[in-house]
This record gives C-alpha cells, structure tokens and sequence, in this order.
C-alpha cells in the first residue's frame, strides 16, 4: 500500500508563490509517476502536473509557465512551485501516484490541500 502526504496549501493573494509537497511512504517502486491534479468547487478533478522518476514532465497548458514540478527520489517526495498564481488555481490539489504492474494502473490520491488565491 501507499500513503501520500500533502502539506503547503494556504491562502494567497493573486500573483503569489505557494509551494506543495508531498510524500509518499509504503512500497513505491522506482517507475511510479508521481503529479498533482486539482478539483475546484463544481468541477471534475483536473490535471496539474505528472514527473516521473527520471524527470521528464507534462503540464496542463493552464499552469505552463507559471507551475513547475519537481522530484526527490530519495525520500519520495513531489513538489509542485506554483507562481504568478490566479483566482481561477483556487481548489483543492490532490498528490497522485500511479504503479504500472506488468498490464494493470494502481492509482494512489492523497487527502488534497486547499489552495485559495484571493484577488
């Protein structure tokens, strides 16, 4: 099993930073992707960003340039360094981490952290 752990969100106001991170303990294995999707209020939980264990990144055109994720493999742990932040970010952001085993997608969520930017 895997446990993820959230910790950073907060208020802000509109062009702020807000840093978040998350770790991960249990079993991870080396390959997991570990990302951060958001839900806000009314609307289906979204993509932020995926990394996975060698580096390589993907982004949801909404946070391109402003959002940067980043990886330590050695204590499991993923970070999201949001700027220029806007009303529109504010929701709650979840930390995710996804095993593929052989053919089949195991799916892990952490308990979210609320991000509010106040204009």
């Amino acid at each position: 099993q895997v446990q993820l752990v959230e910790a950073g969100g907060g208020l802000v106001q509109a062009g702020g930073p807000l840093r978040l991170s998350c770790a991960a303990s249990g079993v991870i294995y080396s390959t997991a992707v570990m990302g951060w999707y958001r839900q806000a209020p009314g609307k289906q939980r979204e993509l932020v960003a995926t990394i996975t264990s060698s580096g390589s990144t993907n982004y949801a055109d909404s946070v391109k340039g402003r959002f940067t994720i980043s990886r330590d493999n050695a204590k499991n742990t993923v970070y999201v360094q949001m700027n220029s932040l806007k009303p529109e970010d504010t929701a709650v952001y979840y930390c995710n981490l996804v095993h593929l085993i052989q053919t089949s997608f195991y799916r892990y969520w952490g308990q979210g952290t609320q991000v509010t930017v106040s204009s």
